[in-house]
């Protein structure tokens, strides 16, 4: 599903509840619709604690189990928050940012939920960069004598042949 939304104005219109954040993550889990994981009936009921009861085996399957947001006590609407700020910078996140920008009250959650942010968004057996790699205001080599600060000669061109990593 590649149905995100481009601007904070569209965020906040698409997750500005917990129900939609809740809905959001349901999608994602199942979205051919709720599938227990034990005996593989395909109906469910949502209870007020936001379980899903398999009506074949009465399984309590939860939205947020298996996910980043599992056990969390802190609302999932702050969770995309979170998700959103990190996505959005183009210069990188700290913790302390993170803290600052949510109100947390403690450092080592903003530590803890970026570090587990961050995990999400690797994919597992992804391939290499390969062939022309261009990065924004990155320059490769060593000092060159005679030039100061941002200054430099033969640093425009540099390349990376296959297998020299």
């Amino acid at each position: 599903m590649e149905d995100y939304p481009r601007t904070l104005t569209e965020f906040e219109a698409r997750f500005s509840t917990e129900d939609a954040c809740r809905q959001y993550v349901y999608r994602l889990r199942w979205p051919e619709g709720f599938v227990c994981r034990w005996c593989n009936a395909r109906r469910g009921w949502l209870t007020e604690r936001e379980f899903v009861v398999c009506v074949g085996c009465d399984y309590h399957a939860s939205v947020t189990a298996g996910t980043i947001f599992e056990n969390t006590h802190k609302s999932l609407m702050l969770w995309f928050w979170a998700i959103w700020w990190l996505t959005s910078l183009k210069t990188g996140a700290s913790a302390l940012g993170l803290q600052r920008i949510l109100g947390l009250g403690s450092y080592k959650t903003a530590w803890t939920w970026l570090h587990k942010l961050r995990r999400a968004m690797v994919r597992p057996g992804r391939d290499r960069l390969s062939g022309r790699v261009e990065v924004d205001e990155t320059y490769l080599g060593a000092v060159e004598n005679g030039l100061r600060g941002r200054e430099m000669e033969k640093k425009g061109n540099f390349s990376i042949s296959p297998g020299s990593q």
